[in-house]
């Protein structure tokens, strides 16, 4: 139940967006009315159009339900950190998606888990990465391999999953850099880097975990397509959500990308990630219009 609270704050301004256009809530809705909330809260017309499709003309709690539950039913494979060790996951994005204070979070998730973690300074492009990385590792008592600013990430790479055999580390997290996607080098960077990391250890990276601005709507799902086509996306966080209106957005990522949602960003602190439910998601979204 506390989940739900958490899941319920991370979407606090997209309720108050459906507020607007629905002040009172109703036990059964007319379609119209169910378009507005939609496109209220940033779902993409073409989805929404889909959605509405094989509603009536007034919906139910129900009818309502089943719509955007659907936008789920893909076939997606789940990857869970335990089947190697160490659990080698590396973290792609751009700049300003929350991609360092994610990886603090997930570190946190899995230290609460009982689990031991390193983290890697694979961003070596910009010295704030690595400085406010090192930062979070400090904050959380977990060691960190790291170079100077400009330095070859792939070197990186390589010595933190060494590092983490030789010690009986369960959990490598490695960053990396997070210019814009368009550029080519960045893409052949982050190429080589997958590549050492299977030299370092057979298969790894294990997951590759796309971190997305909720903020940012479309451009977010272009941005994914670019990061999947370069070295192929297993799963994806999104961050930001608690402060935006955009909470359908959501539904459109997951319609686009027919991605794993593995977590949500609720808040700033370590603590503020959850683990994301489709069924949870959108009962959050109903409550506010159905009585």
């Amino acid at each position: 139940m506390a989940m739900f609270g958490f899941l319920k704050k991370a979407f606090g301004k997209t309720t108050e967006a459906i507020h607007e256009v629905l002040p009172e809530k109703k036990s059964k809705l007319h379609k119209d009315e169910f378009e507005d909330i939609l496109l209220e809260a940033d779902v993409n017309y073409e989805l929404i159009e889909r959605l509405l499709e094989g509603l009536p003309e007034t919906i139910t709690r129900i009818q309502a339900f089943n719509s955007l539950i659907s936008v789920f039913q893909y076939r997606a494979e789940w990857i869970e950190p335990g089947s190697y060790t160490p659990f080698v996951e590396m973290i792609v994005g751009v700049n300003g998606a929350g991609k360092t204070t994610t990886i603090a979070k997930l570190a946190k998730h899995y230290l609460n888990n009982g689990r031991t973690v390193m983290l890697g300074a694979g961003d070596t492009f910009r010295a704030a990465a690595i400085e406010q990385l090192s930062r979070w590792a400090a904050k959380l008592d977990i060691p960190i391999v790291s170079t100077r600013q400009g330095h070859d990430p792939s070197a990186v790479v390589y010595d933190t999953i060494q590092s983490a055999q030789s010690k009986g580390i369960s959990n490598v997290i490695i960053d990396t850099a997070g210019r814009l996607h368009t550029q080519t080098n960045l893409s052949e960077e982050l190429k080589k880097m997958v590549r050492i990391c299977d030299k370092a250890l057979k298969a790894a990276p294990h997951r590759k975990m796309l971190i997305l601005d909720g903020t940012q709507g479309s451009s977010a799902i272009n941005q994914a397509k670019a990061f999947d086509d370069i070295i192929g996306i297993d799963g994806i966080i999104i961050t930001k959500l608690d402060g935006t209106a955009k909470g359908g957005a959501v539904l459109s990522i997951a319609d686009e990308l027919k991605m794993p949602i593995y977590y949500m960003g609720t808040g700033e602190s370590p603590d503020d990630l959850v683990r994301f439910k489709a069924n949870e998601y959108v009962n959050i979204i109903l409550d506010e219009i159905f009585l």
